[in-house]
């Protein structure tokens, strides 16, 4: 741990340490969410090898013509290639910024619920590439992974804000979740970047949690802070970055704040630079009840909000240009 803004959290002692040790961890993570929003998160057990073969395979089929990926178009909240221009996180802080210089694989929710109305709104098969058949079990082992790290993260949070370790992890029994991997490719594949154009535009998330695995590059994340503006986030090849979403910033009665980021675009003297993010946007239980901490943990008392109603708008706000047929995902 550090006292930097964005301190990196070793989450062994939450896993494994004695009450003081968690204490002291729980204490850690409510100042550094209070200001940035941010954690960098080691200890996790996630080896670096899965992440790096799910690279491997998804840069195999971002390679693939555009009439193969076309097969796999969505539209944002959908299953499938969000190709080039197809979102713009920049609206969903009102800016009407160039569409984001990036291509993304999008997977979500493999489980049908119960309910037909949630099953509707919120289910649909995974679609896979049949151009890499590594790629789904790769994934697949990489979802259950931070599933499971997302409601140990949870679990933190309640006891960082004093509210006992099951406060949002109870919500968790059946949750929706998004996975993107984001290509970030250079300007001979994406042009020059326009004015105000970036690979991903200034926006906060809109879920619960979200554990971004990245790489470190001079086009990357972006952090905001009242006390510095924008800076380039602290980079560990062996943590994950982990940021609170809007719906969780809203729960705490914005004790905590919503990680304000971006990422950059090809930088001019590195035009030819590529990155690739895989970043898994937890969400919860369909029908949550989201309603505000109250004084004193909290700050500002929302009305109560239905968790799917609230991230179906987020995630609406950022699509440019929808395709036909029927909302599938979050």
């Amino acid at each position: 741990m550090s006292d930097s803004p964005i301190p990196t959290v070793d989450l062994r002692p939450w896993l494994s340490g004695d009450a003081k040790m968690r204490a002291a961890l729980a204490v850690t993570v409510d100042r550094a969410l209070r200001s940035a929003g941010f954690l960098l998160v080691t200890g996790h057990g996630v080896e670096p090898g899965l992440r790096a073969g799910i690279r491997s395979a998804a840069r195999a089929f971002f390679l693939l013509p555009a009439e193969v990926k076309q097969r796999y178009a969505a539209r944002v909240g959908g299953r499938g290639w969000l190709g080039p221009g197809a979102e713009a996180n920049g609206y969903a802080e009102g800016t009407e910024t160039p569409p984001d210089l990036k291509e993304s694989l999008t997977f979500a929710t493999d489980e049908p619920f119960e309910d037909p109305v949630v099953n509707a709104e919120w289910y649909a098969p995974n679609v896979w590439p049949a151009e890499v058949p590594e790629l789904r079990g790769l994934c697949e082992e990489y979802l259950r992974r931070m599933a499971a790290l997302e409601k140990e993260l949870l679990s933190l949070l309640g006891c960082a804000l004093g509210l006992g370790t099951d406060f949002f992890s109870r919500h968790m029994d059946h949750p929706t979740y998004g996975f993107n991997i984001n290509w970030y490719p250079g300007t001979e594949v994406v042009g020059e970047p326009r004015p105000g154009q970036y690979r991903i535009g200034p926006h906060t998330d809109f879920g619960t949690v979200t554990i971004l695995d990245r790489q470190a590059g001079k086009g990357g994340l972006q952090v905001y802070t009242d006390e510095s503006g924008w800076a380039d986030a602290p980079y560990d090849p062996a943590a994950f970055t982990v940021n609170i979403g809007d719906l969780l910033a809203r729960w705490t009665g914005d004790r905590w704040r919503s990680g304000r980021h971006r990422v950059l675009p090809p930088p001019v003297d590195a035009p030819a630079e590529e990155l690739m993010s895989l970043v898994y946007f937890g969400e919860c239980t369909p029908g949550t009840l989201v309603e505000s901490v109250p004084a004193p943990v909290g700050r500002v008392a929302y009305p109560p909000v239905d968790s799917h109603v609230y991230l179906r708008e987020k995630l609406d706000s950022i699509a440019v240009d929808r395709l036909p047929g029927p909302v599938t995902d979050g």
